[in-house]
């Protein structure tokens, strides 16, 4: 796979390139070690592209595992969830549910974290506008790294996997808030 495109969301390209450039040479280096061509494994369902070949995104997601975590020593983080209960109003009966529930980051080194993204919309703007905080605010980061696809890398995805372009325009409209954290977002092709 090749870098095809880096935007800096609340400085996040100066900083991460600055406190971390030794890592940003391992994520450069692991998409580039990624054949995508060997993932494209996902025999289509939906009417629009009935048996076409598709990028598999977990696949994906696996390969990015085996270089982070193999080849480079990334971890991923996984923190448990202990839910409030005391919102409910008076008389609710509640079950207790806590047990298991967890936020992992994907893979975090020297307080960076990094997310690769090949779902949803709404899972890319979750990772950078809410999770990364909340993984700061922990302890276990200072910046972040979002992997995404760019337009033409997601056209050869499922339908509904967001993008690059689109989750960038979202960024610059929505704005940066005081809570929000340096996320440098990198969009990615197939090659």
């Amino acid at each position: 796979m090749k870098l095809a495109a880096v935007y800096s969301f609340n400085k996040g390209t100066e900083v991460v390139s600055k406190k971390h450039p030794d890592l940003i040479d391992e994520i450069n280096a692991a998409i580039a070690s990624i054949d995508a061509s060997n993932h494209k494994t996902k025999k289509s369902k939906e009417k629009t592209m009935r048996g076409q070949m598709l990028f598999s995104p977990v696949s994906l997601n696996n390969a990015f595992k085996k270089q982070l975590i193999g080849k480079y020593k990334w971890n991923p983080v996984r923190v448990k969830c202990d839910y409030p209960t005391e919102f409910y109003v008076p008389g609710y009966k509640f079950k207790k549910a806590n047990r298991g529930q967890f936020r992992e980051m994907d893979f975090v080194k020297k307080k960076l974290g990094v997310e690769v993204q090949f779902g949803k919309y709404s899972f890319m703007v979750y990772n950078v506008a809410a999770k990364m905080t909340i993984f700061k605010n922990l302890g276990h980061i200072e910046a972040g790294v979002e992997i995404v696809p760019v337009k033409s890398f997601a056209n050869e995805m499922s339908s509904g996997v967001s993008y690059f372009e689109q989750f960038v325009w979202d960024l610059k409209n929505r704005g940066v808030a005081d809570i929000d954290i340096p996320v440098m977002i990198l969009g990615i092709d197939a090659e």
